[in-house]
């Protein structure tokens, strides 16, 4: 029985060594290199999600898996970057927020939100190139939302569904969404960035509604109140 049970441990062993050393070969940390506009850098994508939803980023900012963000290995945080898919041609536009990944081939993690829009949250793992688009501010301090049920006849209330570091893609964006009969502009916020919103809408109710019809083709769609 003794010689049966070392065997067993062998053989556990050998095929533990076996499969770690099949795994994902990991790369080290890198040094912030900043990069001048229109740089690009092909590579693999993935994405990270709720294990990580609500803590803290390499940044310190808060990581939210419905933001437009994404983890870099050396882009300085807070630049903007576009992400296309090579094998679909999807694009999305991210945020620099947090650093990672540290697979061998990998060159971006996106946030669960920005994932979404190039069907990445599907496909885990796909081949992207990055081109460097500029440079924002760091994320401000949440907007306080009002709290449900409260008496909002006299607010107004917007829904922005993104925001984007080119003129030309958010005036895309609001086409899009005026072609599906919404009601949306582009207003510049203080970071430079262009931030596309639906409405204005007259209560917190018909704001919420708007932001359940669009939510599944803007997944970063959020509620602001006018003048935010």
């Amino acid at each position: 029985m003794r010689a049966s049970a070392r065997l067993f441990l062998a053989v556990s062993l050998a095929l533990a060594s076996a499969c770690a050393s099949s795994g994902p070969k990991t790369v080290p940390m890198e040094p912030t290199k900043t990069r001048s506009k229109g740089w690009t850098e092909k590579g693999d994508a993935s994405w990270y999600g709720k294990p990580y939803h609500g803590r803290k980023t390499a940044s310190g900012e808060t990581y939210n898996m419905h933001d437009m963000t994404a983890a870099h290995r050396s882009l300085p945080f807070g630049t903007v970057v576009r992400v296309q898919r090579r094998d679909t041609g999807a694009e999305v536009e991210v945020r620099v927020n947090d650093r990672g990944p540290f697979i061998k081939g990998r060159i971006i993690d996106l946030s669960f939100a920005a994932a979404k829009v190039i069907g990445l949250d599907r496909d885990g793992v796909a081949p992207v190139k990055l081109k460097v688009l500029g440079s924002s501010r760091p994320k401000a301090p949440p907007e306080k939302q009002p709290a449900m049920g409260a008496e909002d006849s006299d607010t107004c209330f917007w829904l922005q569904v993104g925001a984007f570091a080119s003129a030309e893609n958010a005036q895309g964006a609001v086409r899009r969404l005026k072609k599906d009969g919404e009601k949306a502009l582009a207003m510049e916020g203080p970071d430079g960035m262009e931030r596309v919103r639906v409405g204005p809408f007259p209560s917190r109710h018909e704001v919420v509604k708007a932001r359940e019809r669009l939510l599944d083709r803007w997944p970063s769609s959020r509620i602001v109140r006018c003048g935010g």
